[in-house]
Parts: C-alpha cells; sequence; structure tokens
C-alpha cells in the first residue's frame, strides 16, 4: 500500500518531479523559500526522510547529496489511485462514482489513455464476435488487443 506524502514531502516532490533532473537541498530550500520561512535541516531532513521511504535515490557529490525521484509522479498517482480503488467493496460502483465526478476534460483523458493500453477497442465488436480470441485465428474487429 502506497502511503499519500504529507504535504511538504508532496511540495518537495512535486519540485524534483517538475525539476526531472538531481537537485540538492540548497536547490529545493531557494525555490521552497519563495513561499515560506522553512530551514535547510528541515529540508534536509525531509528530504532524507524521501530516501529511506524509497521515494527518492541520492549520490553523494562532494559533502552534499543529490536527490532524484525513484519513479514519476504519473506512477505515484496511479498507486494512490490503485490503493483507494482496492479498498472498495464494490470496485465497479466506485469506478461510476469515480466517473461521474470527472470533467469533460478528464474523461477525454480517460479514453486517450483506454486506447493506448488497448483496453478499449477502436471499435465495437459486433455482439456475435465480441469478447478476446480463443486461439482460433479470429480477432474480432482487428484491433490490437
Amino acid at each position: 500500500m502506497v502511503r499519500q506524502l504529507g504535504e511538504l514531502e508532496n511540495d518537495i516532490m512535486t519540485r524534483v518531479w517538475r525539476w526531472n533532473r538531481p537537485v540538492t537541498v540548497r536547490e529545493v530550500l531557494h525555490d521552497l523559500q519563495a513561499e515560506r520561512e522553512i530551514a535547510y535541516t528541515t529540508v534536509m531532513t525531509v528530504l532524507d526522510k524521501l530516501h529511506r521511504k524509497g521515494w527518492l535515490r541520492r549520490e553523494q557529490v562532494g559533502r552534499a547529496y543529490r536527490y532524484e525521484p525513484v519513479s514519476s509522479r504519473e506512477a505515484y498517482t496511479a498507486a494512490l489511485m490503485n490503493d483507494a480503488w482496492a479498498t472498495s467493496d464494490n470496485p465497479a460502483a466506485a469506478l461510476v462514482h469515480f466517473f461521474g465526478l470527472m470533467s469533460p476534460e478528464q474523461r477525454e483523458a480517460l479514453r486517450d489513455a483506454l486506447r493506448v493500453t488497448a483496453v478499449l477497442p477502436a471499435e465495437p465488436d459486433p455482439p456475435e464476435r465480441a469478447g478476446p480470441s480463443l486461439g482460433t485465428g479470429e480477432t474480432g474487429s482487428g484491433a490490437a488487443r
């Protein structure tokens, strides 16, 4: 189960993901200080905790560390969504409610994602041929599966 990031952890990870390169404590500190008062040791402690939790890898460069993400923000978001969905007693109903909360743009992004993962065929199969092929050489509509 993926634990949701705390507020400061999320603020730091957002920067690390957005910058998409190894970062130092000082770089993160300077960026955070534009929004709030925060100590170097606080940022250093949170980066170390994120490293120990497996969110960041680090490499020592001189006396300092450079941190970079282990995975993408999208992978983190997907894991959170999967964990939330897995807690439902009725996953289908949870999805229906989730889809109902989506904006038209989010629904279109979902359609695009389903097409990319080949879960949603480009054209629906005729009723008599719906469903996956059972090795008979038939592929339904010919869409990649």
